[in-house]
């Protein structure tokens, strides 16, 4: 099916929505409702501490995302892991501002085409840390950096110079103004490099005295990634100077593999310089196209505007309805979840495929960067609710990229697989779609492409193919692998049995149940399987090696929840609800340490629990399913409470592309997917009065919550379309349909709500 999605924002009582925007692309508002939603968010939630969230201008889904870059220094050392986004709310320098970036990534690339408005002696080499006469670069004072969604702003001290950035989809609109005008110039620098990330062939083609292209070509955590650029000056340079490294260069059009351009302007005749720049993956011409389509003027606060109003939009999907602080995180949140997957194309939608092959209109949306390990725990179920006409294009992305690749994307970056994490992740997402009733793609390639990752020889999957357990010592993280496979398998068995394709079904369905075979009675957690039918010794659950572990940056007490496709089974394995449930109390209250070699990622803990580390997201509603939803709603005010605030340093592990945030977005409206390919949502404790979620086809789905106070944290009773409703879980159905959903909350358990077996998910 194909869906369709009304971008008119939800006003309570008013026909007609009139947005008016302000300069700062933030000021929405009707005469009945006040819709500026883009005022609740404050981007340096998680800019600090683990979060390494971009900082900067961009819009929703777009690929550039033009912010600061900070010093790295060293990858163990301050100005290291923290500033995988290229940013840190701490840092008190700028070297420039780059073109794309990454936002809550564990691994740092891309911060591609750094520019950067400097005057005096130029500098062609970054300023090393705490020593601004070293190179190139500012410092800055907080006090004179303003960020919204979609516009940047900065005073660099250095060069006083007053720098405002803003974005569409495709291009990063520039503009400086020189209180300091002497040898005023641009520094665009293709040999910056942070992380991993090294460039090995770059160019400039000076095509006159306002226009440039390029492109760069690096090699990193992204193997082979490719970006074009056009830039264009409002202001002819006076002056172009080329280096490769800091070798001079004659001619117009070189190459090299660190090449850097300083544009020289007038800043005496026209202290305000304004510059455009346009990106692309398959040229530097379609670069230039993609720049005059999406900004074919020189008015900077239009494009402002503009951005704020796209953000504006989309944030409107969801109306949330609570105290301004819970609100600020909310709409943070959700900005966070609307930053990836982002688009992989050109204006007229030709894009470069995995096999580095430019192919022309496919007739959808290429997406990439896809961290599915992570996102497809609730980012993605997300996605299905609020952003449905992106879903198929999304799909569809996948399925080239299997085409291309000869495998569906694991962790893929800018046309480039990096192979990171573990398991065949891309499958839940597809899967997950496919029974929501989301179709408009090849769903016969579909199955092929999630069939033919279950059925490689590689990782493990040999041994899970003949039905039987991964040995540890010959595959390393082999209990976290085979619970994920279990997780995809039973996703690949429920396509199957709907497709008729049944021998297939009973296949994967004894391959979903594989691991049991890791489950040791005499610890209660499962563990590595040696290849002579030993556990692995010395055993010790708490045990959480950043390398050479059984378990994916986890320990055995993490791990002993990642059964989401079968929690009746796993509460067997215990011996029934009352074992389950003793099990996951214990789990929440061992407080012991993780030891120093423990993965940074495993952060956010209450007793073992992490939720900093995605895999942890579910576990807090597997209450539900032995009757006890109550404690479900403890942990999660208590997650909401502790572990996002409205600080720099509110998210308490990696924003890991949106997922950490799409957990907030979820639990807040009060529900969040244990199996995400099943299409329910299982309620915990929303956090807001109500809520309006636009959930496509002119619908809308109405939660109101009765009796909400910090105290009253208790689902005590639920009215679906004004309808007694018992049970602990909602469908997908339910909520796509549109509707009303009326919450009662109380400060005390309910002895009745969600307690029967029959009302359990």
């Amino acid at each position: 099916m194909k869906n369709k999605w009304s971008k008119t924002l939800w006003v309570a009582s008013a026909a007609t929505v009139t947005v008016l925007l302000n300069a700062c692309g933030g000021t929405a508002k009707t005469a009945a409702t006040d819709t500026n939603y883009t005022q609740y968010v404050n981007p340096y939630i998680g800019s600090e501490g683990h979060g390494h969230v971009f900082v900067g201008a961009n819009v929703p889904y777009g690929v550039v995302q033009l912010g600061p870059v900070n010093i790295m220094q060293t990858w163990d050392k301050f100005n290291g892991w923290d500033w995988c986004s290229g940013y840190n709310y701490i840092s008190k320098e700028i070297l420039g501002f780059a073109h794309t970036h990454l936002s809550g990534t564990g691994i740092s690339d891309l911060n591609d085409i750094l520019v950067l408005p400097a005057n005096g002696t130029p500098a062609l080499t970054p300023m090393k840390f705490e020593n601004e006469a070293s190179g190139y670069g500012s410092t800055f004072k907080k006090e004179n950096e303003k960020v919204a969604p979609g516009y940047y702003s900065v005073y660099l001290d250095k060069y006083k110079v007053q720098a405002q950035l803003t974005a569409t989809e495709r291009a990063g609109f520039h503009e400086y103004k020189f209180d300091k005008t002497d040898s005023a110039h641009i520094l665009v620098d293709l040999a910056y490099a942070m992380g991993w990330d090294k460039p090995v062939e770059t160019a400039f083609n000076v095509v006159n005295d306002s226009t440039i292209l390029g492109y760069r070509f690096s090699k990193g955590w992204a193997p082979d990634q490719r970006v074009f650029f056009a830039i264009k000056l409002a202001q002819p340079a006076t002056n172009i100077q080329l280096f490769d490294s800091t070798a001079a260069l004659t001619g117009k059009n070189v190459t090299g593999r660190q090449l850097k351009a300083l544009l020289f302007v007038d800043a005496v005749k026209q202290p305000t310089i304004k510059m455009k720049v346009g990106i692309s993956p398959t040229s530097s011409e379609k670069a230039l196209a993609n720049l005059d389509a999406e900004i074919s003027h020189w008015n900077f606060d239009q494009i402002k505007q503009d951005a704020g109003k796209k953000w504006n939009d989309q944030l409107g999907t969801i109306q949330f309805d609570a105290d301004k602080e819970t609100k600020t995180i909310f709409y943070t949140s959700l900005y966070h979840t609307m930053f990836v997957p982002s688009l992989f194309n050109d204006h007229d939608r030709g894009y470069m495929g995995t096999d580095k092959k430019i192919y022309p209109d496919p007739g959808f949306d290429n997406y990439t960067l896809f961290s599915l390990w992570d996102t497809y725990r609730g980012l993605h179920p997300l996605m299905t609710l609020v952003q449905p006409q992106r879903v198929n294009d999304i799909i569809r992305s996948f399925l080239k990229i299997y085409e291309q690749q000869g495998k569906l994307p694991v962790w893929h970056l800018n046309g480039n697989e990096t192979n990171t994490m573990v398991g065949y992740p891309a499958i839940p997402v597809i899967v997950d779609a496919y029974l929501k009733g989301f179709r408009d793609y090849d769903v016969n390639l579909a199955y092929e492409a999630i069939k033919q990752s279950a059925m490689q020889q590689t990782d493990g999957i040999q041994f899970i193919q003949k039905l039987q357990y991964i040995p540890a010592d010959s595959v390393r993280e082999s209990v976290a692998k085979a619970q994920e496979y279990a997780l995809s398998d039973w996703a690949i068995a429920a396509m199957a049995k709907d497709l008729g394709k049944q021998e297939d079904a009973d296949y994967f369905t004894k391959r979903a149940k594989l691991y049991e075979l890791y489950f040791d009675k005499s610890t209660g957690h499962f563990r590595g399987r040696m290849g002579n039918d030993s556990w692995r010794t010395p055993f010790n659950p708490l045990e959480a090696k950043h390398r050479d572990n059984d378990y994916c940056e986890g320990n055995a007490w993490q791990y002993t929840w990642l059964v989401p496709q079968d929690v009746h089974g796993l509460k067997q394995l215990f011996g029934g609800d009352q074992g389950f449930l003793q099990k996951l109390d214990t789990f929440f209250t061992t407080h012991a340490q993780l030891g120093a070699e423990a993965s940074p990622d495993i952060s956010g803990m209450i007793g073992q629990y992490a939720h900093g580390n995605e895999p942890n997201h579910h576990i807090p509603y597997l209450y539900a399913y032995g009757g006890q939803p109550w404690k479900t709603a403890d942990i999660v005010r208590q997650v909401a409470d502790t572990f996002y605030t409205t600080k720099p340093d509110g998210l308490c592990g990696n924003e890991d592309a949106g997922q950490m945030s799409a957990w907030y977005v979820l639990s807040a409206m009060g529900f969040y997917p244990v199996n995400p390919a099943q299409g329910i949502f299982i309620f915990g404790s929303p956090l807001m009065n109500k809520a309006v979620l636009q959930v496509g086809n002119k619908k809308t789905f109405n939660i109101d919550v009765v009796n909400q106070a910090k105290e009253n944290k208790y689902i005590q009773s639920i009215k679906l379309n004004g309808k007694d409703y018992t049970k602990s879980y909602i469908s997908f159905k339910d909520i796509a349909a549109g509707g009303n959903l009326q919450i009662t909350m109380g400060n005390k358990p309910s002895d009745s709500f969600g307690v029967k077996p029959e009302d359990r998910p």
